[in-house]
């Protein structure tokens, strides 16, 4: 037998003999739609934060799980946010609807753009109708809101700042006009500011954006009522998307280390602004990929220099933050091939014998909770401490280069407090949209 062969044969041995020593501390799920599968969770109803990822961006069963998850915390633990891994004024446009405020909706405008299956499909929108109901008897001040935490919005959100000077200070938006007029020629296509500027081919517009904000933030002790307290934090967090967008634009050509980290910062301080918003006693829910909500300081990714929302979660909140990760074998994924590329339902690859993926496999559930933070898990957190390969699906899905394209290293019980297993996935149901006219895609790298 030659070398690849033997390596895979220990590769197998070696996820056989740890799949059987934590067999005993994986927790068999039943069905998601069966209300004992969400009751499996509220062990973790406690925390101030529960982060709930995801493996890929296009599978069925981690949003519904989630969804599933995310109720249950709502109904019966006082959370009253769910943070999302999309950009903020398409979730604004939801959380409008979902709080029943004006100018709501869930229709073909919201996440118009690529990748829009990842937000615009049937699971989702189950999901958005059940909050919309759920809040529809509630006070305005106890009804579950629905953030976007991404950074990718440019153009959408130079557009709201603008709107909500027009209506409240006409003068203040001319002077907005012209400090964003720096960026106007690039709203379409951002990353060419970004190379523009690196080339030093123009100057760039950090200072305007900074200032606009500064002076956004300024009038915070003008704004009275509930009305126009909400209308202001919508605006004011979407001058921060544009100085943050800015500055993402402007240093991703240096390399994907500081614009990751940049992005992820974004992410974490948009759920701190969302939680401070709401008041002292805010429990909120993220969803986010594995990639943004697992502690990357146990990953390849913090292993060259970058972090994410769930490690800066960690630092803030502690014990307080619950981490939990998703994992498939085999099954299918909608995905595209490269950006801005249609997607396709594609068939997930079983799993490599030397990833923690084939471990779960091998446990030989259909459905399975390891709760790593559990003191009688001890057991199972040192069979798992090895690092092996872990798999991650982004927006794209490129089987035929997935070794190198979607592996990484981990320590899974590092990683993640929990680790939630479905052996067998399908993809998400997209639902119709409109692409908006003139409007390339925006979203340059990463899950």
């Amino acid at each position: 037998m030659d070398d690849a062969g033997t390596s895979s044969r220990c590769g197998m041995q070696r996820a056989k003999e740890a799949a059987d020593a934590i067999r005993c501390f994986c927790e068999p799920l039943p069905e998601i739609e069966d209300e004992a599968f969400a009751r499996c969770f509220d062990r973790f109803g406690s925390a101030r934060v529960v982060l709930l990822g995801e493996a890929s961006h296009g599978t069925s069963e981690f949003y519904r799980a989630r969804a599933a998850i995310t109720r249950r915390l709502i109904e019966h633990h006082g959370f009253r946010i769910v943070a999302v891994e999309a950009d903020w004024p398409d979730a604004a446009r939801i959380d409008r609807y979902v709080r029943h405020r004006p100018g709501g909706a869930y229709d073909e405008e919201a996440f118009a753009r690529f990748p829009t299956w990842m937000w615009r499909n049937a699971e989702v929108e189950a999901f958005v109708e059940w909050l919309r109901s759920h809040n529809a008897d509630r006070l305005p001040q106890d009804r579950t809101a629905f953030r976007g935490l991404d950074v990718y919005s440019l153009r959408s959100s130079i557009g709201a700042v603008l709107d909500y000077l027009d209506r409240v200070d006409p003068e203040g938006a001319k002077t907005a006009r012209q400090r964003y007029g720096c960026l106007t020629p690039w709203q379409g296509e951002p990353e060419r500011y970004g190379r523009a500027v690196l080339r030093g081919e123009r100057d760039p517009c950090e200072d305007a954006v900074a200032a606009q904000l500064r002076e956004l933030l300024a009038r915070q002790l003008d704004v009275a009522s509930p009305k126009e307290r909400e209308d202001y934090f919508d605006a004011a967090q979407n001058a921060r998307v544009v100085r943050a967008a800015e500055q993402y634009y402007r240093i991703m050509y240096r390399g994907s280390t500081e614009s990751w980290n940049l992005r992820d910062r974004h992410m974490f301080d948009t759920l701190r602004s969302v939680m401070e918003a709401r008041g002292p006693d805010a429990k909120a829910v993220v969803w986010a990929h594995n990639s943004h909500i697992g502690n990357a300081s146990a990953t390849a990714m913090g292993w060259q220099g970058e972090f994410n929302v769930g490690e800066l979660c960690r630092t803030a909140f502690g014990e307080e933050a619950v981490l939990i990760g998703f994992g498939t074998d085999h099954g299918t994924v909608a995905a595209a091939d490269d950006w801005d590329e249609p997607m396709q339902v594609k068939t997930v690859l079983p799993s490599r014998d030397d990833s923690y993926e084939r471990v779960f496999h091998d446990v030989g559930f259909p459905r399975a909770l390891l709760d790593l933070r559990s003191p009688v898990n001890e057991a199972a957190r040192r069979i798992l401490i090895e690092p092996r390969l872990e798999r991650a699906i982004g927006v794209l899905y490129r089987p035929r280069t997935e070794f190198h394209s979607h592996y990484f290293q981990a320590v899974l019980p590092e990683q993640f407090d929990a680790y939630v297993w479905f052996d067998e996935t399908r993809a998400v149901t997209p639902l119709p949209s409109v692409q908006p006219s003139g409007v390339p895609e925006t979203y340059p790298f990463g899950t």
